[in-house]
C-alpha cells in the first residue's frame, strides 16, 4: 500500500484503483461496475446493509466511481472514517472497502439482475443528460472532436447502445476479467493507517497498454445549434509533451485566472465573454480555451483569442502576467495538502506514469520557470480545434 503520512487530518482515507486501457469496447460495460459493486456484497447484500454497517463505524463514509486519466480508465473506491485515535474502539476500514470490492453479491453466476437493470437506467440517465451542463458538454464535445478516432476522444461513461447489450451474467465477467487483468494500487493518507492487504499490480508490466497514438492535427471548426441563450466557445490546442512546468505557467498566464491574458483581453477590455479561462490536460498535451460569449460575437471573440495566443509568441508577457501566473501555480499547488482526496490522486497520477515527482519537488520546478521558458514554448503551441455550441444568430 502507498501511504501518505500526515498529522494534518483527523480522518484517514483510504483508496483501490483499479486501472485498465480505455477502449470503444469496453468503456461502457467498465463504467457501470463501480455503481453496482456499492449496491451489495456477499456479507452485506443491500445498501440498507451497507449504510448500517458505515453508520457502526462511527459515520465513516464509501464512495466510488470512473474516471478517465489520459488512456486509462480507472474505477475508484474509497473509504473514509475517524482516525482509530479518535475512536473508542479500533475499526477495519480497510477490510470493509476490499469487502465493497473484492466480495460482490452474485447471484445465478452474475450479479444481482435487480441491481444491474436498475444502476443501468442510472448511466443511461448521466449519459443522456449531457447536454444540461453546456459547459461540461462543449468541453467534452471539444475533446470529442480534436481526439476523433482516438482513445481519448471516448466518453468515461460510453454510449446508450453499448449499455443496452449488458446483462447481470456479462457485467459479471467483465468484472472478473478486470480483478484479474487490472493494475491495482492502493493507497492511504492519514495518521496510524491500517494496511490494505490485497495483492497489488502496480508495476509497469501489469498494465497492458494501448498502442501509442500520433495526433495528428485536426484544423477543425465544428458549429453545433442549441437552444442556449450564451454560446459556448472551446478552442483546443496541442502542446509539445515536455517540459511540463513551463506549459503549466503558459497555460496559466493565458487563462488561469483574473491577470490571465484571456481575462484581462477577452472579457475585460473588449467585454465579449461572460468567462474566459483556460485549463491544461497534462496526460494528452492539450490546453482548452473556454468561453461563454454571445452568438454574434464569435468571429470577434475568435480573433482576439488568436491575438494573445500570438501575443505570447512574441514575447509580449508583461512581468505581472508572469509572476501572477507562477504565484497561482503554486498556491494551487500547496492546497492539494490540504485535501486527502486531492493528496492520493497527486501521488496516484505520479505513479501510473511513472513519474514519482514529489509535490515540493513540482513546485520547485515551477519557480525555476523563466519568462524567457515559456516564449520558447509559445512557438511550438498548435491551434487544433475550434467548437461553438450557439443558439440563433
Amino acid at each position: 500500500m502507498n501511504i501518505i503520512k500526515t498529522e494534518t487530518f483527523k480522518t484517514n482515507l483510504y483508496a483501490i484503483f483499479l486501472t485498465v486501457p480505455m477502449n470503444k469496447d469496453t468503456v461502457t460495460i467498465n463504467s457501470l461496475i463501480p455503481a453496482v459493486l456499492r449496491r451489495g456484497t456477499e456479507k452485506y447484500p443491500s445498501q440498507l446493509e451497507i449504510n448500517k454497517k458505515l453508520e457502526e463505524m462511527y459515520g465513516a463514509s464509501f464512495n466510488c466511481g470512473v474516471d478517465k486519466m489520459g488512456d486509462y480508465q480507472v474505477l475508484k473506491f474509497y473509504i473514509e472514517i475517524l482516525s482509530n485515535k479518535y475512536l473508542p474502539e479500533k475499526q477495519n476500514a480497510t477490510k470493509f472497502l476490499e469487502e465493497l470490492v473484492f466480495n460482490p453479491l452474485v447471484e445465478n453466476n452474475g450479479f444481482k439482475r435487480e441491481y444491474v437493470d436498475q444502476e443501468k437506467e442510472n448511466i443511461r440517465r448521466i449519459i443522456e443528460s449531457r447536454k444540461d451542463n453546456k459547459a461540461k458538454y462543449s468541453l467534452d464535445r471539444c475533446i470529442e472532436e480534436m481526439f476523433e478516432g482516438e482513445i481519448y476522444g471516448l466518453y468515461k461513461f460510453g454510449n446508450v447502445k453499448d449499455l443496452e447489450k449488458i446483462d447481470e451474467k456479462k457485467l459479471y465477467e467483465q468484472y472478473k476479467k478486470i480483478i484479474n487483468e487490472a493494475r491495482i494500487d492502493c493507497f492511504g493518507c492519514g495518521k496510524e493507517l491500517e494496511n490494505i492487504e490485497i495483492p497489488v499490480r502496480n508495476s509497469k508490466e501489469n498494465l497492458i497498454k494501448n498502442e501509442i497514438q500520433k495526433h495528428e492535427i485536426k484544423n477543425k471548426e465544428i458549429k453545433e445549434k442549441m437552444d442556449v441563450t450564451q454560446g459556448k466557445l472551446i478552442m483546443g490546442l496541442v502542446t509539445p509533451e515536455e517540459p511540463k512546468s513551463v506549459i503549466s505557467v503558459y497555460n496559466t498566464i493565458l487563462g488561469g485566472g483574473a491577470n490571465s491574458k484571456l481575462f484581462q483581453n477577452v472579457r475585460e477590455k473588449e467585454g465579449l465573454a461572460y468567462s474566459a479561462g483556460s485549463s491544461y490536460i497534462r496526460r494528452k498535451n492539450a490546453i482548452f480555451i473556454k468561453t461563454g460569449i454571445e452568438t454574434s460575437n464569435y468571429k470577434k471573440a475568435v480573433e482576439i483569442i488568436k491575438k494573445q495566443l500570438e501575443e505570447m509568441k512574441n514575447g509580449n508577457i508583461t512581468d505581472d502576467e508572469f509572476n501572477s501566473g507562477k504565484k497561482l501555480i503554486t498556491s494551487s499547488l500547496s492546497l492539494i495538502q490540504e485535501s486527502q482526496e486531492d493528496l492520493i490522486a497527486y501521488y496516484f497520477d505520479q505513479k501510473l506514469y511513472d513519474e514519482n515527482l514529489e509535490l515540493n519537488k513540482y513546485i520547485e520546478n515551477i519557480e525555476k520557470v523563466s519568462k524567457n521558458d515559456v516564449i520558447n514554448l509559445a512557438k511550438d503551441i498548435k491551434l487544433d480545434t475550434i467548437y461553438f455550441l450557439h443558439g440563433e444568430e
